[in-house]
C-alpha cells in the first residue's frame, strides 16, 4: 500500500469516526434536551419575553441553532479546519473559515426556519393531512432551491468568473450540444482559495443551469479529462437522475412523515409532551429524522451509486475518452484523499458514489 493510499485511508477513517460520533452526540443532546424538560422551559421563557406571536418560533429556533453550534464547535472546528490543515487540504485562515461558518449558519437558519414554519402552518390548518401535504412542499422547495442556489447561495461562498479559455469553453459547449443539454454558460469558481480539492458540476435548473469548474481544474487536468468529467455531469441530466432522486426523496419523506403522524402520540408522551403543535416538542421530531436518516441513508446511497455508475458509462461512451476518465479519477483520488477501496460496510453506509477503484474498473471493462 502506497504512502498516499495510507494517508487517504487515515483521513477517511477519521471522517467516518467523526460522522458516527457527531450523530450519536446530536442524538444524546436532543434526548437530554427533551427528556429533562429543557426544551419546554426554553419555549416558556421565549413566550415570557413578550415577543410578538410571530417572533416566538424564530427566537426559539435561533436559540436552538446557536446552542447546538456552541456545543458542537469542538467537533466542527476539528473536522472542517484542523483536520483539513493536518492533511494539507485546506488553504483557509481562521478568519476566512469563521466568515464562511457565519454565512453557512445564517443560510441554514433561514432555510430551516422556513421549513419549520411551513410544518407548523400545515399542522395547524390540516392536522389530519399534514404528513402528505408537507411531502408535496418538500418536493416544491427542493426544486426551487435547486433553481436559486446558483444565483443566491453559491455566490455567498465562491466567486464566479466565465471561463476565459476559448478552447475549453467551446469544447464544453460543443459537448453540451452533442448530449443535448441546455446550459447558460461555463464558469470557474475560486475553489483553490480555500482548498486543494477539486470539483466540477452542472448546477441549477432552467435559466440558472450552468457548468461550474474548480479553477484548479484547468491548471491540473487536460482538456480530455475535463471533457469526460463534465460528460459525467451532463449524463445525470440526460438520464433524468435529478428527477429520479427527487422521487426517491419524496417517497422517503412521505414515509418518514407518515411514521411521525401515526406514532407521535405515545412517543411524545414519553418525553412529557401533549402534541406536535407544541414547539417544545420539536427536538423529538428531530430525533425521528435522525433515526430515520440512519435507516434510509444506505438505501438512498445505493440508488445514488447506481446513478453515478450509469453516468460514468454514458460519459465514456459519449466521449470515447476512457483513458482520460481513468487518469482523471486517479487525480481526483489523490487530490481529494478519497478512500479508493473502502470496506463493504463503509461503502454501504457512507458512499453515495462508487469508490474510485470501482469506477476505474468499470471504465476498463467498457
Amino acid at each position: 500500500m502506497s504512502c498516499q493510499t495510507n494517508k487517504a485511508k487515515r483521513y477517511s477513517s477519521i471522517n467516518y469516526a467523526l460522522d458516527i460520533a457527531q450523530t450519536l452526540y446530536l442524538l444524546l443532546l436532543l434526548f437530554v434536551f427533551s427528556a429533562l424538560g429543557l426544551s419546554k422551559a426554553l419555549a416558556n421563557d421565549v413566550v415570557r419575553l413578550g415577543l410578538l406571536k410571530q417572533l416566538v418560533l424564530p427566537a426559539y429556533i435561533f436559540i436552538i441553532f446557536f446552542s447546538y453550534y456552541i456545543l458542537n464547535f469542538p467537533f466542527n472546528f476539528y473536522r472542517s479546519f484542523l483536520l483539513e490543515h493536518q492533511f494539507k487540504l485546506s488553504k483557509q485562515t481562521v478568519k476566512a473559515w469563521s466568515f464562511d461558518q457565519l454565512k453557512g449558519q445564517a443560510v441554514s437558519y433561514v432555510i430551516s426556519l422556513l421549513c419549520i414554519w411551513v410544518f407548523y402552518f400545515i399542522l395547524k390548518y390540516q392536522p389530519r393531512n399534514w404528513w402528505w401535504l408537507l411531502s408535496l412542499f418538500w418536493i416544491f422547495f427542493t426544486l426551487i432551491l435547486t433553481r436559486i442556489a446558483p444565483v443566491v447561495i453559491v455566490p455567498l461562498f465562491f466567486k464566479y468568473t466565465k471561463v476565459s479559455d476559448p478552447g475549453l469553453r467551446e469544447r464544453v459547449l460543443r459537448l453540451a450540444g452533442r448530449m443535448r443539454i441546455k446550459i447558460m454558460d461555463v464558469y470557474n469558481i475560486d475553489l483553490s482559495k480555500k482548498t486543494v480539492k477539486v470539483n466540477a458540476g452542472l448546477i441549477g435548473w432552467g435559466k440558472t443551469r450552468r457548468v461550474i469548474l474548480a479553477d484548479s481544474l484547468a491548471q491540473d487536468y487536460s482538456l480530455d479529462e475535463i471533457e469526460v468529467i463534465l460528460a459525467h455531469e451532463f449524463a445525470h441530466q440526460k438520464l433524468a437522475h435529478l428527477i429520479k432522486m427527487v422521487m426517491i426523496g419524496m417517497s422517503a419523506a412521505i414515509l418518514c412523515f407518515y411514521i411521525i403522524f401515526i406514532s407521535n402520540g405515545p412517543v411524545l408522551r414519553l418525553f412529557g409532551y401533549d402534541s406536535l403543535s407544541d414547539i417544545a416538542s420539536l427536538p423529538v421530531v428531530f430525533i425521528y429524522f435522525i433515526f430515520y436518516g440512519i435507516i434510509i441513508q444506505p438505501l438512498e446511497n445505493f440508488f445514488s451509486r447506481q446513478f453515478e455508475r450509469n453516468a460514468d458509462i454514458l460519459a465514456i461512451k459519449a466521449t470515447g475518452l476512457k483513458d482520460a476518465f481513468i487518469s482523471a479519477m486517479d487525480k481526483f483520488a489523490a487530490q481529494n484523499l478519497s478512500d479508493r477501496d473502502p470496506h463493504p460496510f463503509i461503502k454501504f453506509f457512507f458512499f453515495d458514489h462508487p469508490p474510485i477503484d470501482e469506477r476505474i474498473n468499470t471504465a476498463k471493462s467498457l
